[in-house]
């Protein structure tokens, strides 16, 4: 029996995956807080508990993401870059072999360009401003006074998307502000918003080259409306995995597992 974890320590949430023999095991979800090292021995501990095993069972636990070396519990810690492609690749997709990996997460935004046997090209990272990730789409929610998980099926109700010229969050801001001031609906609002993310995120994508199949992971993935937005300005279908928050933890467990000989097969 070969256990083994991934603790993705992102700047707005920490996850955590084990895996049983290279299947997954147990997983867990939690805002990272203040406490980057508390919240990742939390979400190691309750993906555990999910698994009916305990960290003395664990072979190796790896971490990743913005706060991986502040986990005293982690044997080694690596990239977000290469656990992202290590479960994206893993895990597959259903519209082919993964070429493109497009992760947008609380604080930054990626693209990684992979060759056709599933290792990195090249990559590109958005990291010196928050348009375009998980933050501005919170923000904006607040601004809006709804729920960020309620973005997506807002912005499907739109007619005419609202033009969002600004590429930095504080312009961009403003620039909602006013739009709520001329009265213009909440659902064309929220479309604008897709659009603009999409934009920026596919014109860096453009920079390390887009091959189809194109995943797209991360919380924010699980937003509709900010899929459709991609499709539309990538002119391809995008393959969002089931728990797309959860990947670059399950791809720092396949490293873990890779480490002691134990990595699962690809599933896709």
């Amino acid at each position: 029996m070969t256990l083994t974890a991934g603790v993705d320590m992102g700047s707005t949430a920490t996850k955590a995956v084990v895996l049983l023999d290279g299947r997954i095991a147990g997983t867990d979800a939690r805002p990272t807080g203040s406490d980057p090292e508390q919240a990742g021995e939390l979400a190691l501990k309750t993906a555990l508990d999910a698994a009916s095993a305990r960290i003395d069972d664990v072979e190796r636990v790896v971490s990743t993401g913005y706060g991986r070396r502040t986990l005293g519990l982690a044997d080694e810690a690596i990239n977000e870059i290469n656990a992202n492609a290590r479960g994206a690749v893993w895990l597959g997709s259903s519209l082919g072999r993964v070429r493109t990996i497009i992760d947008i997460g609380g604080q930054d935004s990626k693209v990684i360009a992979l060759d056709p046997d599933g290792v990195i090209r090249d990559f590109a990272m958005n990291d010196k401003c928050a348009a375009g990730t998980g933050k501005f789409l919170e923000v904006i929610a607040q601004l809006l006074e709804v729920k960020v998980e309620d973005l997506g099926s807002l912005s499907a109700q739109s007619s005419r998307p609202a033009a969002i010229a600004s590429t930095c969050v504080v312009f961009a801001q403003s620039e909602v502000v006013g739009l709520i001031a001329r009265k213009v609906p909440r659902p064309d609002i929220v479309a604008g918003i897709h659009r603009a993310i999409a934009s920026r995120v596919v014109n860096m994508a453009r920079r390390v080259g887009v091959e189809p199949v194109v995943v797209f992971d991360g919380g924010p993935a699980k937003n509709e409306g900010l899929r459709a937005a991609l499709e539309a300005e990538l002119g391809l279908q995008v393959f969002v995995p089931a728990r797309p928050q959860l990947v670059v933890a399950l791809g720092a467990a396949l490293v873990a597992a890779d480490m002691v000989g134990g990595g699962g097969e690809e599933v896709g």
